[in-house]
């Protein structure tokens, strides 16, 4: 019985969520990063040809694993017989072939595939900056553009980071293994940040037609989920698991029928999950028992004041703006000094909210002109607002956020 042809769509859903465990398990299997995911993108390549018109396999992470997996293991055969015949035949003689019926089993303290890959290039011989940029590659099968957009970076930029890390492991040797318990808590931070920008990335795509990309957040939290039963006495993973947990808990009400954005204050708050957003209210309580702050666990606790107000009027806008004072002493960063002057708006009025953003250095990204527009269009300026809101419209790549912008630019006039 063969299965329904599938679209180019539908394989590359899969390659959205499957890229990262294929990676993962080859990179186990092997040893060998470039060897895994040069694996992974040919049998990828195989899929798009072949599905559409024999249909989606019952187990397409399974079909993609055992494809790469093996014709994998034929090349590097192959390539016994050339000048690197001993490095080759040396990783097919410790790797060995899969059991039958499987992958081999896992070792160590760290027992998911795709956490371990984490946790493995966080490896601290890479700048922090190369660690989180090289495990989103490899994770989740994200482009340089789409990563160079999550670290405000021309893409020219971030492709030589990548190229940078992958030769510092070859050059280094650096090992892909399982670390061992005491490196854990060393390479939390890289780890986390991974995570976070992975829940981004799927919360607001950086491009394409959707808003959210379902399989990242999903995937973001089950990582976050593993992370906090692996270091359940770290407040700064509660906390990040806590900040995923109350932002996913809005996205029903953070789209129309049709796709399109619906800003924060305008949702319709009884659409928002009850269980998520009362799991991450009470990890952001355990959080505060514990009394030693971090930026996820502040981050969280300015979500869980979003989540206490009944509606978009009634929110604490004066404690919201103590904690990005607190955030902000933490991490003085140009996001959060945006996100920032967004709650001395609120407390203190749109000029003053407008003078903090004219003082930041985030001209780059769209979000800067977006917020700009907004303040103006507050404060009636409509000529210098519809400028901003046409500098924030050529910057967005999500196409939801530009449809967006260009209706908020519409109600201005000309």
């Amino acid at each position: 019985m063969t299965s329904e042809p599938a679209s180019a769509a539908e394989v590359e859903r899969v390659f959205r969520a499957e890229y990262g465990r294929a990676v993962a398990v080859l990179v186990r299997r092997f040893g060998d990063i470039d060897v895994a995911e040069e694996a992974v993108q040919d049998a990828f390549a195989t899929a798009a040809e072949r599905w559409p018109a024999t249909g989606i396999p019952p187990r397409p992470a399974g079909w993609i694993i055992t494809t790469a997996g093996n014709r994998t293991v034929d090349r590097l055969r192959r390539e016994a017989s050339r000048a690197d015949r001993h490095a080759r035949a040396a990783l097919l003689h410790t790797r060995g072939d899969p059991p039958e019926g499987g992958d081999p089993p896992e070792e160590g303290p760290v027992r998911d595939d795709r956490l371990r890959l984490i946790f493995t290039c966080c490896h601290p011989a890479l700048a922090p900056a190369s660690r989180v940029a090289l495990t989103l590659r490899l994770l989740g099968g994200l482009s340089t553009a789409e990563i160079a957009r999550a670290f405000l970076v021309p893409e020219a930029t971030m492709a030589q980071r990548l190229v940078r890390a992958k030769g510092k492991i070859r050059d280094a040797r650096i090992p892909y293994r399982v670390p061992e318990e005491a490196d854990l808590p060393d390479r939390l931070r890289a780890v986390l940040a991974v995570v976070y920008l992975v829940f981004n990335e799927g919360y607001t795509a950086s491009s394409g037609d959707r808003l959210v990309r379902d399989d990242l957040c999903a995937e973001a939290v089950r990582l976050g989920r593993l992370l906090a039963e692996l270091m359940p006495d770290e407040p700064e993973v509660l906390g990040l698991l806590a900040l995923m947990l109350l932002i996913e808990a809005r996205r029903a009400a953070r789209t129309t029928d049709g796709g399109g954005l619906v800003p924060l204050a305008e949702q319709d708050r009884r659409m928002w999950d009850r269980d998520r957003t009362a799991e991450g209210q009470d990890l952001v309580r355990r959080c505060l028992r514990r009394g030693r702050p971090g930026p996820y666990q502040i981050q969280a606790a300015i979500n869980a004041v979003h989540s206490d107000a009944p509606t978009a009027a009634e929110t604490d806008w004066s404690q919201i703006l103590r904690l990005y004072d607190q955030l902000a002493a933490f991490t003085p960063t140009p996001v959060v000094a945006l996100n920032r002057a967004v709650a001395v708006a609120e407390v203190e009025g749109a000029a003053a909210g407008l003078a903090l953003v004219d003082g930041i250095d985030l001209g780059r990204h769209h979000l800067f002109h977006a917020v700009r527009a907004d303040l103006l269009r507050r404060l009636g300026r409509n000529s210098e607002a519809a400028a901003a809101y046409d500098a924030a419209i050529a910057r967005a790549g999500n196409e939801a956020e530009r449809a967006f912008l260009e209706r908020r630019r519409t109600t201005l006039g000309r």
